[in-house]
């Protein structure tokens, strides 16, 4: 079980997630980079092997057009096919032995003509040999007439013998070094008579350096091979099978095959001049070195970022996870009753934001227990006040509607009226049981009370006007909380006037508050009394009961709020408190005064809404 939890707590979820995701981008990645890698490599090998080749096969006919020249320039130099003629009909030695110093002069010349030419060979149809070669002149294999090279060239017809390359001389038997052979007939050109052949051998390098260009590995083959599959040259060592060239494919003239189907990659050029072809074979090992390179490369970069999206994705489930198992940690502790204790973390902008919002709704917890211990303290204590003020209240209300009716018989009806406000306002302000809350429409029923008894007292020298939207008729507020106002306006600072009073009842909003406001005209208050009594009002919205046991009482005035330290009752002070613990500090009792013009107190409270409204009345009824 533990080890499940442990699989399923956000930090491992977090990790297992972001790891997984970190993997799928990589190998995603690595596949896409390792297949266009792989590609752009065999393109461009593709491309660099056909290009080579191509350049090798342009190089093969340069070479040979201008080995095909020399041939011509022996066939067409009139002074060497005349002497050749001329020797084989000349009998006297002098003559002969002048003739041939001139045909090996003539042929000196051509051999110092090129760098490449290693000898020239000149045999005329009766058997007689002409030479002019570097060195080891004169050794001649004696049965060189019976070789296949020399019965080709000598059953050709004119055109050039490409005979291909060979491991030393194929006349002169002290020259082993490696050659490269081709020969033409020699004709009269007038008589187009057969005079004999010429053949030259020449220095294998440039035709090797050409076969060396289209190597592109260094395990390639590069095959020279005519139209009947011999082979005239190739850059492999001796002992190395060839391939059959019958299966391999043949390019046409101007064109170049690349074949990559099989294990090697196969390129293909016509070297046009001596119909051959070009042949180049790579082994797709040798290609692949590259891509291995590559692979390589790839799997280093891998484990280099296996190993850091683990250790990222270590690091963000942590710090994303170890707030909110603070968090968590904390919660459990609220569970148990303990809302003292505050989350303090450094994290993501969000979880910062769900931390405070947790610490905020914490606090805010806390601040409504103690509001509703202290509210229901302070009802408690406002409960048992009224009822200790009570005597037999069933008795006293029925004495009242006794002595009403009684006046009522009599026809005294302002007495009357005095008589059954006061049993309404005892009746009210005794009965406590059913709520502690009730409308503004009652505290102003209440209000009219007490005040038909002060006009009726005061014959005429108060007189009260209120002013309310009847849109607040219906909101919730402390029960008794008008009253005590009303009664401190009327007693300490209407009634002491010599003059008409006036109190003023009206509401008004402001913002998200609304206020009920108390006005009057009376004889207000000195700035030390006005000081004192807001310093008792903001004393007593953190404090149910004075430490003397009394308040500023409901009789004492608010003009004389110094000296009215007089009986325990529901003061200005218990007004405020049960305010403030109904809606909140920062709602309760405003009081302003200036003396010999008026005090104006004014009840701040929420502006409620009107679903708020409707349901809190349906509730009462």
């Amino acid at each position: 079980m533990a080890r499940s939890r442990g699989m399923h707590s956000i930090h491992n979820r977090l990790f297992l997630l972001f790891l997984s995701c970190m993997m799928a981008l990589l190998i995603v990645g690595s596949y896409l980079y390792y297949r266009s890698t792989t590609e752009i490599i065999h393109d461009k090998i593709g491309d660099m092997a056909e290009k080579n080749i191509s350049q090798t096969a342009g190089l093969f006919d340069l070479l040979l057009e201008g080995y095909d020249s020399v041939t011509k320039s022996l066939n067409s130099n009139y002074e060497l096919l005349r002497l050749l003629e001329l020797r084989e009909k000349e009998k006297n030695p002098a003559v002969s032995a002048n003739i041939e110093r001139s045909i090996t002069n003539i042929l000196g010349a051509v051999f110092y003509s090129r760098d490449d030419i290693i000898g020239i060979h000149v045999v005329t149809h009766k058997g007689k040999l002409y030479n002019y070669e570097k060195r080891f002149a004169g050794v001649i294999d004696p049965d060189y007439k019976e070789s296949g090279w020399f019965q080709k060239l000598k059953q050709s017809s004119g055109e050039m013998v490409w005979m291909g390359l060979y491991d030393g001389s194929v006349i002169n038997t002290m020259q082993e070094e490696p050659v490269f052979v081709f020969g033409r007939q020699l004709y009269d050109l007038n008589t187009y008579k057969r005079i004999g052949v010429v053949f030259i051998e020449t220095d294998p390098k440039p035709i090797m350096s050409a076969l060396s260009n289209v190597t592109i590995s260094p395990n390639s083959r590069v095959y020279i091979a005519d139209n009947e599959d011999r082979i005239i040259a190739t850059t492999e060592n001796d002992g190395v099978a060839a391939p059959s060239f019958s299966g391999l494919p043949r390019p046409d003239r101007d064109h170049v095959i690349v074949d990559n189907r099989t294990d090697q990659l196969i390129v293909a050029a016509r070297a046009e001049l001596a119909d051959w072809t070009v042949f180049g074979l790579t082994p797709k090992a040798d290609i692949n070195a590259e891509v291995v390179k590559a692979r390589k490369y790839l799997l280093i970069v891998i484990v280099l970022f296996v190993m850091m999206s683990t250790a990222l994705a270590s690091l963000i489930s942590r710090n994303i996870a170890s707030p909110l198992k603070l968090l968590i940690r904390q919660m459990r502790q609220v569970e148990m009753g303990n809302f003292k204790g505050t989350v303090n973390v450094n994290s993501f902008e969000e979880i910062n934001s769900l931390v405070s919002s947790f610490n905020r709704m914490v606090n805010r917890m806390d601040e409504l227990i103690e509001r509703i211990t202290l509210a229901s303290i302070s009802e408690k204590n406002a409960e048992l006040q009224a009822l200790q003020s009570q005597v037999n209240p069933h008795f006293l209300y029925n004495t009242l509607d006794m002595i009403y009716w009684m006046l009522d018989e009599r026809e005294n009806d302002r007495l009357g009226r005095v008589i059954l406000s006061l049993s309404h306002m005892f009746r009210y302000s005794s009965d406590w049981q059913e709520a502690s809350r009730t409308t503004l429409r009652q505290e102003l029923d209440q209000m009219r009370h007490y005040m038909t008894i002060i006009e009726n007292r005061l014959e005429g020298r108060v007189r009260t006007e209120v002013q309310v939207d009847d849109a607040w008729l219906d909101i919730t507020l402390p029960k008794m909380t008008i009253q005590p106002i009303i009664e401190n306006a009327v007693k300490s600072g209407l009634e002491p006037v010599n003059r008409p009073g006036l109190l003023r009842v009206y509401t008004e909003t402001s913002g998200q508050e609304l206020h009920i406001v108390i006005e009057d005209n009376g004889i207000g208050m000195d700035e030390h009394t006005l000081t004192a009594l807001q310093t008792a009002l903001l004393d007593g919205s953190s404090t149910p009961d004075r430490d003397d046991g009394q308040e500023w009482s409901a009789d004492s005035g608010i003009a004389g709020a110094s000296s009215a330290m007089k009986r325990k009752g529901i003061g200005l002070p218990n007004v405020h408190r049960r305010i403030v613990l109904m809606f909140g500090e920062q709602y309760g009792l405003r009081v302003e005064s200036e003396q010999g013009k008026g005090t104006t107190v004014v009840i701040s409270m929420p502006l409620p809404s009107k679903g708020r409204m409707i349901d809190e009345h349906t509730d009462r009824r």
